[in-house]
């Protein structure tokens, strides 16, 4: 793929590739508030010219790290906080608010340094105090955190969980700045965990102090600090002069809020120039998309997959037959060709294709509408007999959405099941409705938090995984988790995760649709750019700026 329309290779190849670039030649703006001598009129003009619009396809639930369950949320809050690590655009792992951190020569317990004369967006110190509570309100069925499981390798975790101690004995401020976490048992990824979008440490004094509300007020250390929401509408984020890693030269990020992942009215902002990036249209020509020397077209892998999910605690799709004669009767390849030409990798499984662990081997389900009414006759329902209407439910209601779903309709009558499809695009209460298990059949795409293959299996299939939407149990699939979470030898890890995986896809719990591509257009101005495989919420827009012509 080579640069159009003047672009610079560098920041090209920073794009495509999720690398650095130097700024060089180019020529920055200002860092940090505009001076405060200026007039009135020139700060204006300065702050809309280093102010970054982007588009969010629904509201986020909240901006309480801990709280949070959705890509929207996190593609804010991971803009507000930090965690004691992070991603780099390499997805390894890099120190962000500890700048060292030491293991012990078993590897249960674990040191973790902050930088000092870190500051909050209010003013106050960072402190280790502020990491241990953070973690414990993780842990803290009071919380809710989706993510709590992880965590409960910890050392008192779960006694601390079941009401049967009051703090918890792996999570020590050994001084003002040090922290020492131990563990119960190894586990291969843990500190990749401690980079997950809701681990990120907050002020313990503002939490507590707002309670609930925080989630609506948020304050952390990150490049940019709450301004204000105006849900439906948009979420300001300012500049945070004081950041540890030097100011962002932007000096506002504005998510401009189009419910129900509204693409076309996405695109048609992005022409007229009022928003600096967006996703590609349904129905786009990608070929002139990346000759057209108007924009910058973005393409790269992501650890990602769509699919169909299943509530396996409610007839009739607690019986695996029945999932499977589902599974068999959807014609996934005609979806991905006739609706996404060249845009998505079929998925046969749930591992994609990115990730350690991913098996080429796995053949999935065929589209094999015989086999779909043979398993139907077994469960009990021949020719889709009592079944009565599936209804599948969905978040977003776009021109494509609506193809794909056609599809699915007409494959699934060809065997005989009646399918209604609804609509719910306020995000919150269609995500509120899935956690609660109040969906039969819901459409959902997973973005790994993680760039390891138990943020797939293991969050999502384990019976106790934090995103386990399903209900789905199975006790071999658990022991085989479990063992490859704690496994220290790669190969023995990759059979595990293999193994589970093809049980899983028998099982059926969901019908593995396609794995995404990050695809999205760019304004020529915009600079400095990385994207990893973790895809849009882990863009450091701290390092972005914006050179228009003058």
């Amino acid at each position: 793929m080579r640069a159009k329309g003047g672009i610079r290779p560098p920041f090209w190849l920073a794009l495509l590739l999720g690398v650095p670039v130097c700024a060089g030649a180019l020529v920055s703006f200002l860092v940090g508030e505009p001076v405060k001598h200026a007039s009135v009129v020139a700060s204006q003009l300065e702050d809309t010219e280093r102010s970054y619009r982007r588009p969010l396809a629904h509201d986020p639930e909240t901006l309480d790290p801990a709280r949070i369950t959705d890509v929207y949320s996190r593609s804010v809050a991971n803009q507000i906080f930090d965690g004691l690590v992070y991603f780099d655009a390499t997805v390894n792992v890099g120190p962000a608010l500890a700048e060292f951190w030491r293991s012990s020569r078993d590897n249960l317990t674990w040191t973790f340094n902050l930088r000092k004369n870190v500051k909050f967006h209010h003013g106050r110190e960072l402190v280790a105090d502020d990491v241990v509570f953070s973690l414990i309100r993780l842990l803290d069925p009071k919380t809710g955190s989706s993510v709590s499981e992880l965590f409960m390798n910890v050392r008192g975790a779960r006694e601390f969980a079941d009401g049967k101690a009051k703090t918890v004995s792996g999570l020590v401020a050994l001084d003002r700045h040090t922290v020492r976490i131990s563990l119960n048992a190894v586990h291969s990824a843990f500190v990749s965990l401690l980079a997950v979008g809701q681990a990120k440490i907050l002020p313990r004094d503002i939490v507590e102090a707002r309670g609930d509300a925080f989630g609506v007020q948020p304050i952390g250390t990150g490049p940019f600090r709450f301004l204000r929401w105006d849900r439906g509408k948009e979420l300001v984020l300012t500049a945070n002069p004081t950041y540890f890693q030097a100011p962002p030269k932007l000096s506002r990020l504005v998510f401009r809020i189009f419910p129900g992942d509204q693409r076309h009215a996405m695109d048609d902002e992005f022409r007229r120039g009022n928003l600096e990036d967006a996703p590609i249209p349904p129905g786009a020509d990608r070929a002139r998309l990346a000759q057209d020397p108007a924009h910058v077209y973005v393409k790269r892998p992501m650890n990602s997959v769509r699919f169909y999910g299943f509530n396996t605690r409610i007839k009739p799709l607690n019986d695996r037959r029945v999932r499977q004669a589902i599974s068999h009767a959807i014609d996934r390849e005609t979806i991905i060709q006739d609706v996404y030409p060249g845009q998505y990798v079929l998925a046969n499984g749930v591992i994609p294709p990115t990730m350690l662990g991913y098996n080429r081997a796995l053949a999935g389900y065929s589209y094999d509408p015989a086999r779909a009414r043979e398993l139907l006759a077994q469960a009990g329902y021949p020719g889709g007999r009592g079944l009565g209407p599936l209804v599948i439910w969905s978040s977003v209601k776009r021109d494509d959405i609506l193809r794909e779903h056609e599809l699915i309709r007409k494959s699934l009558a060809t065997v005989g099941v009646p399918v209604e499809i609804r609509y719910l695009t306020d995000w919150p209460t269609f995500s509120k409705m899935i956690d609660e298990g109040k969906l039969p059949i819901f459409l959902y795409a997973w973005y790994a938090d993680v760039p390891d293959p138990d943020n797939f299996l293991g969050w999502l299939f384990h019976s106790r995984g934090p995103r386990n939407f399903f209900g789905y149990r199975n006790a071999e699939v658990d022991r085989l988790l479990m063992g490859a979470r704690t496994a220290g030898d790669v190969q023995l890890r990759v059979d595990q995760y293999r193994k589970a995986e093809q049980l899983i896809l028998e099982d059926a719990p969901i019908v593995p649709i396609f794995h995404h591509t990050y695809e999205r257009l760019f304004q020529t101005y915009v600079r400095n750019v990385e994207v990893s495989g973790l895809g849009d919420a882990y863009i450091p827009f701290r390092k972005i700026w914006l050179e228009r012509a003058r």
